[in-house]
């Protein structure tokens, strides 16, 4: 059960899930701070302008038409470090898992051949019967009088 819940887990989906709902939350609180700080004062100004710090109240006494730059400008210090963590911690490693599984597929040992199957039960038989190993194919008169080792030089 645990083990069908890690592969799971491991295979990707998950975690770009888990991705994609952070940043999502992230772009979203910089939205939310651009439409609030930025496109809600100008919709409600009339006119005029004074600038304090890092916001403008464009109609003087009218807080409802102050622009503050600095929520926008922490929304997106915000989402750039959630973005950052998000891929170093999350994305970089999976993607560093994913490729080691690949590489570990294409790496493994092949399939033994029909042939190599057959001259393994062979020298197992023989192995069995008390006679001495033959290596490669043999001959026929080799197979029989169990002399010689079945590579090509030593064949005439």
């Amino acid at each position: 059960m645990l083990k069908g819940f890690k592969d799971f887990l491991m295979r990707g989906n998950i975690i770009d899930l888990a991705v994609a709902v952070v940043v999502g939350s992230a772009f979203t609180a910089l939205v939310t701070a651009f439409t609030t700080s930025i496109i809600k004062p100008l919709i409600a100004a009339t006119g005029g302008g004074n600038v304090t710090g890092l916001s403008i109240e464009i109609v003087a006494g009218n807080k409802a038409s102050t622009i503050d730059f600095a929520a926008v400008i922490n929304a997106v210090i915000t989402f750039l470090i959630t973005a950052a963590v998000v891929y170093f911690l999350f994305v970089v490693p999976m993607n560093k898992i994913s490729e080691r599984r690949k590489k570990g597929k294409e790496e493994g040992q092949s399939e033994p051949t029909d042939v190599e199957l057959l001259m393994e039960i062979r020298n197992l038989l023989r192995a069995e019967q008390g006679l001495p190993r033959i290596e490669g194919l043999a001959t026929e008169e080799q197979a029989t009088t169990g002399t010689g080792n079945g590579n090509a030089a030593s064949r005439n």
